[in-house]
């Protein structure tokens, strides 16, 4: 890996141990149950929109695993190479 790449990860690792990093995947897990109701949903464009704030929402939350996935991948080319 580069040393660009290595610093692009470790202050990421950095990041998802922090509090502020926790609070806000509370918030978000929070928002998504609200979001993901059906039941005030006012119309086909309000449904895609809570479809696409859902989309943003999993896609925060999802990121420590999307980088840990990434990063192992980095250090498995980095093992082959």
């Amino acid at each position: 890996m580069t040393p660009e790449t290595e610093k692009y990860f470790r202050d990421l690792n950095d990041m998802f141990r922090s509090e502020g990093w926790k609070i806000l995947l509370n918030d978000l897990n929070q928002s998504v149950l609200s979001v993901n109701s059906i039941e005030f949903t006012k119309d086909e464009q309000d449904l895609f929109y809570r479809k696409g704030q859902l989309a943003v929402m999993n896609n925060i939350i999802n990121l420590e695993t999307q980088v840990a996935n990434a990063q192992a991948q980095a250090e498995l080319d980095d093992a082959e190479d």
